[in-house]
């Protein structure tokens, strides 16, 4: 789908988009001045609160947002989308298509299931940081709040939880012109403390960036750790485009989101070099004392709003690794008879209310957290600059020297701050690496499974044209279809087997399918279907369906009539093999991953309700299987 297409389907203006995305899209990026700054200066490497330091950092904020949001994601990532979409696995997906099969594919595929472990890790603290270190703005009002932040930040994010399955389409029409609202107010605070030390503005040279790396080099490596924050909303501008589209993304970030961030940081430090006191939470301190108790209220909707975002990202992501066969069948349920991308999944969404609350519990604060926050970003952001490296090379085909100098630089730049975030590890930077280690296992587990699972099959897969010669005219048919589904495209699928051996008939009407999930987020409907007659009353069906695609299996055979005719509900019966794990002598992989799998495919979804089969017409024939 092009960008066009793309928004022709929402039915919306470009200023439409434009607004929705800022809503959607910057949220996170949106409550950075919240925490970014001041965690520069009083985090676990603190700074000394003066002008070289103070135009130090903002210096860097200012060029990092500049380099990294504006010229990396804006201006050269966006234009790396599937078919109108973006994030690791359809970027990982439109490199393995455009490249096929070759010795980096291994190397890339892993860099992609990397990055998306990582995003699991960022999904869990984002809602926890920016939910706190919005009601931590309570503090600021009155000391007598400091012993309710934690249990209304706990409140919050349980109802926050709670809400999701009852679908965003209502509330997510607010959630733009909320944000507008409030990425106006960052302005408006910021100009008002720009004007009382106007001098604020020299900063924006980068020569204040270098001189601080000249005076301590140390303390500004390792001050990249808290500068990052101001940009870890990056990567939703990428995974966020299929919603709104390229030109959308570019004119909120260009006109709306960048602008009045950094006239939020400018006024943050201008209020520092007035009163270095005010770094105990720059943020809240450059409102009134009348404002700051409105200005909580605010901050705390735009961090509910982020976390929202992040949260259904996370639906999205899953959703995709379970097409892409990096995740078993997920129960995913639909919250929008209009809007496909709007999804629920209960797994996800309960696994990440556990995980967000016992990091709200353990790290008790928002300067805690940032220590944790961080690592798992800015290694998506290295990982996706080493795909875009293999873009610009092999599919791009963009001149040598270009391609190495565009990726090189941004590599350089994102390893920069990835090691800086790395010396965050004992602090609590390995919170996020665990969960994306756990992640990474479970994806990795199942994909290697399935692999095991389907060589097994083919091995003792009856070949078709023996198959068809040994029933003849032998086995009695009977009125009806049935539909037996098979993992690959090659043989006879056990289930056909068991039945026809326990059984001895066969329907009138036999379709083996096979569903296959392309590299590409949608597959128009006049190319879903692929039909084989292959005589005797057999017919091969394979369906074609994008990783973004649901999956209706009794609607397209009911809109299918090269297989002897529609397939009628009720005299269609659908045959599924459900298969039991046996050890090999020879296992395929290590036994604890083997029980692993073993354990994912028992807790599946079942075949039946993820590729909506009636209830009623189903028959499971089980089979072992050694791996």
């Amino acid at each position: 789908m092009s960008e066009a297409e793309g928004q022709n389907a929402h039915n919306e203006s470009l200023s439409a988009l434009a607004i929705g995305a800022i809503g959607v899209v910057f949220g996170d990026i949106g409550t950075s001045p919240l925490y970014a700054l001041k965690e520069s200066f009083i985090g676990h490497h603190p700074l000394k609160v003066d002008t070289p330091h103070i135009f130090g950092v903002l210096s860097l904020i200012f060029w990092t947002m500049m380099l990294i949001v504006t010229i990396k994601y804006v201006f050269v990532i966006l234009r790396a989308d599937n078919n109108g979409e973006g994030g690791s696995l359809a970027l990982l997906a439109l490199i393995g298509r455009k490249l096929g099969e070759n010795r980096w594919t291994p190397l890339i595929g892993v860099l992609g299931v990397v990055a998306t472990a990582l995003f699991y890790g960022d999904a869990i603290i984002t809602p926890a940081i920016s939910v706190l270190s919005a009601v931590e703005g309570l503090t600021v009002v009155s000391d007598g709040f400091a012993e309710w932040v934690m249990p209304l930040s706990i409140i919050i994010l349980v109802g926050l939880f709670m809400i999701q399955s009852k679908g965003t389409a209502a509330v997510g029409k607010l959630f733009g012109p909320i944000m507008v609202v409030y990425f106006i107010l960052l302005a408006v605070l910021g100009l008002a403390n720009i004007v009382k030390a106007p001098e604020v503005l020299w900063a924006l040279s980068p020569s204040y960036a270098l001189d601080f790396f000249l005076i301590d080099p140390k303390l500004a490596f390792l001050a990249l750790g808290s500068v990052i924050l101001a940009v870890t909303g990056a990567e939703a501008l990428y995974a966020d485009m299929g919603h709104f589209g390229r030109k959308a993304i570019m004119i909120s970030w260009l006109y709306i989101a960048f602008p009045c961030l950094l006239i939020n940081y400018l006024g943050q430090s201008a209020l520092l070099l007035r009163n270095p006191a005010a770094v105990e939470n720059p943020f809240f301190l450059l409102a009134p004392d009348w404002a700051r108790l409105p200005l909580v209220i605010i901050a705390t909707m735009a961090t509910i709003i982020a976390s929202q975002a992040v949260i259904s990202g996370a639906y999205s992501v899953s959703q995709q690794a379970v097409q892409l066969g990096f995740l078993p069948r997920l129960k995913i349920l639909h919250t929008s008879a209009k809007a496909a991308g709007q999804i629920y999944v209960p797994l996800v969404n309960w696994g990440l209310l556990v995980l967000v609350i016992l990091l709200v519990l353990g790290f008790k604060s928002s300067s805690n957290l940032a220590a944790a926050y961080g690592i798992a970003v800015t290694g998506t952001m290295f990982i996706t600059a080493c795909m875009l490296g293999v873009l610009a090379f092999a599919v791009w085909k963009w001149h040598p020297l270009v391609a190495t100098v565009v990726t090189g630089s941004f590599m350089i730049i994102d390893g920069l701050y990835f090691a800086s975030n790395v010396t965050k590890i004992p602090d609590g930077g390995w919170f996020p690496l665990l969960v994306a280690a756990v992640a990474f296992t479970l994806l990795t587990t199942w994909a290697a499974g399935r692999r095991l699972v389907r060589e097994r099959l083919e091995e003792g897969a009856m070949p078709i044209d023996l198959f068809l010669k040994s029933i003849g005219e032998r086995v009695k048919r009977v009125a009806g279809s049935s539909v037996f589904l098979a993992s690959t495209t090659e043989g006879i699928p056990p289930a056909l087997l068991h039945n026809l051996k326990h059984n001895h008939i066969l329907h009138e009407r036999v379709a083996i399918l096979t569903v296959q999930t392309e590299g590409v987020p949608h597959v128009a409907p006049e190319n879903r279907r692929e039909v084989e007659d292959m005589g005797q009353g057999f017919y091969r069906i394979v369906l074609h369906h994008g990783f973004m695609d649901e999956v209706d299996v009794p609607a397209e055979l009911a809109a299918e009539d090269r297989a002897g005719g529609p397939f009628k509900p009720m005299e269609t019966s659908y045959f599924l093999a459900r298969q039991t794990l046996v050890s090999a002598r020879n296992p395929g992989m290590a036994v604890w991953r083997e029980k692993l799998f073993a354990w994912m495919m028992r807790n599946a979804e079942s075949a039946m309700q993820f590729f909506k089969l009636p209830s009623n017409r189903v028959i499971e024939l089980g089979s072992q299987i050694e791996i």
